[in-house]
């Protein structure tokens, strides 16, 4: 019997069958990772009648017949990532939303994008607990508890809660660029709503007492990817935040994300993954303590000031998003969106291999693309990459992508060896 976990892909046919190489969940040890829903009728596979807040109700219904195919329930459910097409439709997508969730709120973000596969209004993903974890014919309890959390020190919302902890990771809520004490969006352009997101952050994680180092992976949403620059130059005055990063250079892995409208009009939205070494009870203390964060870059990949290529916490590999970069010259290679594609998942192969693990070990695939209608183009160079299908999968269209690129690529990877102390 095998003693360590395993990836699980699972899917049922009570929800739609995937529209492209992917699984419709994937656990590993403490995570089941579903792929982002879209709001097809599960029997004919096709986009169902009706407007947005049938479409939203769709979707949410696909995830619960998925919740419930692997003996969860929608209370198990974590994070939830809800795109529209309309920011404007996010009243009616959150009508539909409370009738799901009507007392427990996951963790969430909510974004507007260019384009969802087969033109749909709306698209959702969700990350589910997974407390019997994925050691094959060695089911564990199961009975690791959730914890919630809200502070006054950042914004609160009905709709969501700030930081949900699971096991050895805590998923924060994006956090917009709000005052807590007025609710409003802070004066002053993108630097002072980059500043204020990072600082709503930092009070959620103090409020658990996590430091703001313990980040393993930063999601950007942008309005104008053209404020990169500044938003940076903001970010760089929180990580690396403690002498004990600063020594190391430690700074998460990152993904940066062209929106086309933010909640309230805000310029800036941040999220972010953060590792739990308490856990959640009833672990045991000498489960809890002593876990680390390993970051890792390679040469052959594409490497960043701002980034770090992988970061490793306890079973999960968080991969910072990969550009179509040749990893010698940092360029853009050449041709169209099949070369830009392939490049892509060539970088994370040798970042995946840089930290002995090889593809098969990918639980989760997010894949932002300038053009939506290049999705058949990029599955054909996907399948090379994934012959089995197995992770799950997320797709959405970008308005535009650091570098001009036309695709861009990250992932989640297992890691059952765990984090424990270097010797």
């Amino acid at each position: 019997m095998c003693g360590f976990n395993a990836v699980l892909a699972r899917s049922t046919k009570n929800a739609p069958s995937s529209i492209g190489p992917y699984s419709q969940t994937v656990a590993f040890s403490h995570y089941n990772y579903l792929s982002a829903q879209l709001p097809l009728d599960a029997k004919t596979g096709e986009l169902i009648a009706g407007g947005i807040k049938e479409q939203a109700e769709q979707c949410l219904k696909n995830i619960k017949a998925i919740v419930d195919s692997i003996d969860h329930v929608m209370s198990d459910i974590v994070k939830i990532t809800v795109f529209v097409k309309d920011i404007n439709d996010a009243y009616a997508v959150d009508e539909v939303y409370n009738t799901f969730f009507p007392t427990y709120v996951p963790a969430r973000t909510m974004v507007e994008v260019a384009a969802l596969p087969m033109d749909a209004l709306v698209q959702i993903e969700a990350l589910v607990s997974n407390g019997e974890g994925t050691i094959p014919n060695a089911p564990q309890a199961g009975d690791l508890i959730k914890l919630t959390n809200n502070t006054e020190n950042a914004p609160t919302s009905l709709l969501s809660t700030q930081t949900v902890s699971f096991s050895h990771y805590n998923n924060l809520s994006a956090q917009l660029p709000i005052d807590p004490k007025t609710g409003r969006l802070v004066a002053g352009g993108v630097k002072e709503q980059t500043g204020q997101c990072l600082k709503n952050i930092k009070a959620i994680l103090e409020s658990i007492d996590v430091p703001f180092d313990d980040i393993v992976k930063i999601n950007i949403y942008l309005k104008n990817l053209s404020d990169i620059e500044a938003v940076n130059e903001v970010y760089t005055t929180f990580f690396p935040d403690s002498a004990i990063a600063r020594s190391a250079a430690y700074v998460p892995a990152r993904t940066t994300v062209a929106a086309s409208a933010l909640p309230m009009d805000a310029l800036v939205q941040i999220e972010a993954v953060v590792s739990h070494g308490d856990g959640t009870p009833p672990q045991a203390v000498e489960d809890r303590h002593g876990i680390v964060i390993w970051a890792n870059n390679t040469e052959n990949a594409p490497k960043s000031s701002l980034s770090t290529q992988t970061v490793a916490f306890s079973h999960y590999n968080h991969l910072s998003a990969q550009l179509p970069l040749d990893a010698k010259t940092g360029e853009l290679v050449a041709g169209g969106v099949k070369e830009q594609a392939e490049q892509c998942l060539k970088n994370i192969k040798a970042i995946v291999e840089s930290i002995d693990h090889v593809m098969d070990d990918v639980v989760n695939v997010n894949i932002f693309v300038k053009n939506i209608a290049d999705i058949d183009a990029i599955d054909e160079v996907y399948t090379t990459f994934f012959p089995g299908g197995i992770p799950a999968r997320r797709t959405v269209g970008v308005s535009a992508l650091p570098k001009d690129a036309l695709v861009q690529i990250d992932a989640v990877v297992s890691n059952a060896e765990g984090t424990p102390p270097k010797a």
